[in-house]
């Protein structure tokens, strides 16, 4: 089936090959599951670029008939980068209904949004039956903007007919995001993991607005719709509806700040696709430059500044929890390493930094480490000198000391440098956004509540189940709500580039620091 014949009078052969792709996408190609999803409408901002046509869903299109535009808002917004964070945004929102014509307006100016276009329409429906949600549809939408300007600033409205946000008495609902610049400089970014509705989250979100970050990265188990959290079709208690108060609760932040996600098994939601993550790509617009035929929509990377980020499934490698073991064929690390080896090749880029859900090292008595993530990425984590890795999973803060060959190389105290060319690896686990919390076995050791201790008996999952292990890696825990805020700084001519990583408690407080070095 190819472009309908009215539309391909109106289109470039560029234009119509972005149509085909888009339309018959694996997004829109998922089969044998509880889901419905929308056909797409394509839309991308571009300054002196074209839109993509739109194609409406026809389930979203014949509620639409019935809905009163002016009465529905839009909620929920988040932002995420394109491959090329200088110039590539995607701004998301949801309804709670379908609407007519969704659309986007931006501009340079609050009074100057007079560039209007069209939105991509994802419709995913849940069946009664499933879980708790009943019979529901949630309608996403997604524009896509290309050809920014590095280091910019730009308004943006999110509307639908009978919904302006370029109208006078809604310019409350407008939002604002900045691109990444052109050149190197010090900028800030946040990250967590498992943060889930409620308080705790909420106050972490306030929190991280307040550190100006040009980038959050969540590590995994985002909105815990599905509570069980093993990626079966057996798993009870899932609610689809608890992303719709996700985010709308995370909306303060990530309507300005690009909020980057990988996915936890708490993420793969079966009934939707059989890799589970169906629901997800109806639900954010990730960078799409992860390895081919992998079926691993949450792995990506992007370069912000000195700084390279590279976003993991770690289901795929999970020996805990097997629902995708092994999903990707291998394909996702060799992806990995080729990643790797560009990015620490490259001028430009200084440092590396990788997260994902599932821990490499951690004490907790809940999961503690992950044995598949030990054996396939851990070494090119080593080879390739990656300067700081990001974990969830576990509902606590822990950072490790320096590790190389899974044996401390340097103890890294609180306030200490690691140079990982030549020491090894620093590991955190940043899971406490707003779960419920879990345990250690040893004390809390944190920033002005040291309790050093020799070892810590911990436990790592391995293909035949867990097998016992005393650690002496484990430097600091903080069993209580937290992030981490790492503030990147480049090298001035002759000096050395750092990042500044701090855990930061819901109060404020800080609970740990620590400087990753790099000599350039």
């Amino acid at each position: 089936m190819g472009v309908p014949e009215k539309l391909a009078e109106r289109m470039t052969m560029a234009e119509q090959h972005e149509y085909l792709r888009a339309r018959f996408s694996r997004r829109n190609m998922i089969r044998g599951g509880a889901v419905t999803l929308g056909a797409v409408a394509g839309g991308a901002f571009v300054p002196g670029a074209t839109a993509q046509a739109a194609v409406p869903a026809q389930r979203a299109a014949a509620s639409a008939e019935k809905v009163d535009g002016a009465l529905v808002a839009p909620f929920g917004r988040h932002l995420a980068y394109g491959s090329d964070p200088r110039t590539e945004m995607t701004v998301s929102w949801q309804v709670p209904v379908a609407v007519k014509k969704p659309y986007i307006r931006i501009g340079a100016h609050p009074w100057d949004l007079s560039r209007k276009i069209e939105a991509e329409v994802r419709a995913l429906h849940t069946p009664a039956g499933v879980g708790a949600s009943g019979d529901h549809t949630q309608y996403y939408l997604h524009a896509r903007l290309t050809r920014l300007r590095p280091g910019r600033t730009y308004y943006y409205g999110v509307g639908h007919d009978g919904f302006d946000p370029a109208a006078p008495h809604l310019v409350g609902t407008l939002g604002t995001f900045t691109t990444a610049p052109a050149h190197s400089e010090p900028f800030t970014f946040t990250a967590f993991g498992d943060e889930g509705v409620g308080y705790h989250g909420l106050a972490n979100d306030a929190l991280l607005l307040g550190q100006n970050p040009a980038f959050h990265l969540h590590a995994g188990d985002i909105a815990y719709a599905d509570p069980a959290g093993a990626g079966k079709t057996a798993d009870t208690g899932f609610d689809s509806r608890i992303w719709d108060q996700f985010l709308a609760q995370t909306e303060s932040v990530a309507k300005s700040v690009p909020w980057m996600v990988s996915y936890g098994n708490h993420d793969m939601e079966a009934w939707y696709s059989p890799n589970g993550y169906g629901g997800e790509e109806a639900r954010w617009q990730l960078p799409e430059n992860g390895p081919d035929k992998a079926n691993l929509p949450g792995v990506y990377s992007f370069v912000h500044g000195n700084t390279a980020v590279i976003s993991l499934d770690a289901n795929d490698v999970s020996f805990e929890i097997p629902a995708n073991l092994g999903i990707s064929g291998g394909t996702q690390t060799k992806w990995l390493e080729a990643r790797l080896k560009k990015y620490r090749a490259a001028k430009g880029i200084d440092f590396i930094v990788v997260f994902f859900h599932h821990c490499a090292y951690c004490t907790s008595t809940a999961h503690s480490s992950e044995g598949g993530v030990r054996q396939e990425w851990v070494p090119l984590f080593e080879k390739y000198t990656v300067d700081l890795v990001i974990n969830g999973h576990n509902h606590q803060y822990e950072r490790t000391d320096v590790i190389k060959g899974n044996e401390v190389t340097k103890k890294l105290p609180i306030g200490g440098t690691a140079y990982p060319e030549t020491e090894g690896v620093v590991y955190v686990t940043a899971g406490a956004a707003g779960r419920s919390l879990y345990a250690f076995t040893a004390p809390d050791s944190y920033e002005g509540h040291e309790n050093d201790v020799e070892s810590v008996s911990a436990f790592v999952n391995l293909k035949g189940g867990k097998q016992n292990e005393t650690v002496a890696w484990s430097r600091v825990r903080y069993l209580d709500y937290s992030f981490l805020r790492v503030d990147v700084t480049p090298a001035a001519k002759g000096r050395t580039a750092t990042l500044k990583v701090r855990g930061i408690a819901e109060s404020g407080a800080e609970i740990d620091h620590f400087t990753v070095a790099r000599r350039v």
